[in-house]
């Protein structure tokens, strides 16, 4: 029986490429920054060959995620989300924590790749040995979160980073998404806020666990305690989360490293209520099951998008629309029948 040598190179390529899984879950675990960049890099890539990989390793790593406190920050541009970041993280690190900081830089339209850089952003809590700082390009997700972001989490979890920051570009159309993926939710807002309330959704501040009035110093404190008082008294307005949770408003400088412990005090607050109402498991277990739902309506996306005739089909229902001849209801039955058809 002859021997078809591309039979043995296959035995050889899958042989190396399981050992290689291997080491990098051992390397993971045993909290190798290196491995958790490879990680994160496999959890992003596009090639399918990639994708198996990571989906195999963080299936083999789920027992060692979970055990993390994960905050979201949010804020408009400028209101210095970076600079708070690395006071916090700073501030978490000398307490002995380990930090990990996903920060979702926008999108070149170019490469898709980061343009901010948060390291450079982030430079004293870069070099700190129980701190990672991974910017990963935002993509075309709404609300500023990087599609793989979820997955990072877990990696960090897994790698013994026991505190992780999300940082979003800004404040999006889609700021639950940010939520949905954290214990908990903090708004980042400038002195001035009375004038700001306007502008600022009154949904972003409701699903908001805290809010921080950040640059709180100088010739800016006064400004910042009328902000406190006005934003104190609209999310007064809003039901208690849980029945008990009044959503606080904390003056802090980063700059100046002035109340961010008091922030941080109030993470933890929120993180026992949740463990003495025995909330945390259920509440992930939902965000959870939302992940799922938004990764198939992604891969239908997807799969409509790259379907000529099906877009030729809506293209017709369009021009049908325009002509005053199809109602938009009908048109949306008529698509949603045909969907049905090609999914059996």
């Amino acid at each position: 029986m002859a021997i078809n040598p591309n039979d043995h190179i296959d035995k050889i390529r899958k042989a190396r490429q399981q050992q290689g899984d291997i080491d990098l879950k051992s390397e993971l675990l045993g909290g190798s920054v290196q491995a958790l960049s490879k990680a994160i890099t496999l959890a992003e890539s596009n090639l399918s060959g990639h994708r198996e990989e990571s989906l195999a390793l963080l299936d083999s790593i789920m027992p060692q995620t979970g055990k993390s406190i994960r905050v979201g920050i949010t804020g408009i541009p400028g209101v210095g989300k970076s600079t708070f970041i690395e006071a916090l993280g700073l501030h978490l690190v000398r307490q002995g924590h380990k930090v990990a900081v996903l920060a979702v830089d926008p999108s070149s339209s170019k490469s898709g790749g980061s343009i901010l850089g948060d390291k450079t952003r982030m430079e004293f809590l870069s070099r700190e040995q129980h701190a990672f700082i991974r910017p990963s390009p935002s993509g075309m997700d709404l609300g500023g979160v990087a599609r793989h972001t979820r997955e990072a989490i877990l990696l960090c979890e897994a790698a013994g980073f026991d505190i992780v920051l999300v940082e979003t570009v800004g404040v999006g159309q889609s700021e639950a998404e940010v939520r949905a993926m954290v214990d908990y939710f903090l708004l980042l807002t400038l002195p001035g806020a009375g004038d700001e309330l306007q502008g600022i959704k009154r949904g972003i501040m409701e699903m908001a666990h805290g809010i921080a009035v950040n640059k709180s110093d100088g010739e800016q404190l006064k400004p910042a305690r009328i902000a406190r008082a006005e934003l104190l008294t609209a999310t007064h307005l809003f039901a208690p989360l849980y029945g008990e949770w009044s959503i606080p408003v904390t003056l802090c400088s980063a700059l100046e490293n002035q109340g961010i412990e008091e922030v941080w005090e109030d993470v933890l607050r929120f993180m026992t209520l949740l463990e003495s109402k025995e909330l945390k498991t259920s509440i992930r277990n939902e965000q959870n099951r939302q992940w799922v739902q938004k990764a198939i309506v992604n891969v239908l996306t997807d799969w409509l998008e790259s379907a000529g005739d099906m877009n030729s089909f809506l293209h017709e229902l369009y021009e049908a629309m325009d002509k005053g001849t199809l109602s938009a209801l009908t048109a949306l039955s008529k698509a949603e029948s045909e969907l049905r058809r090609r999914l059996k």
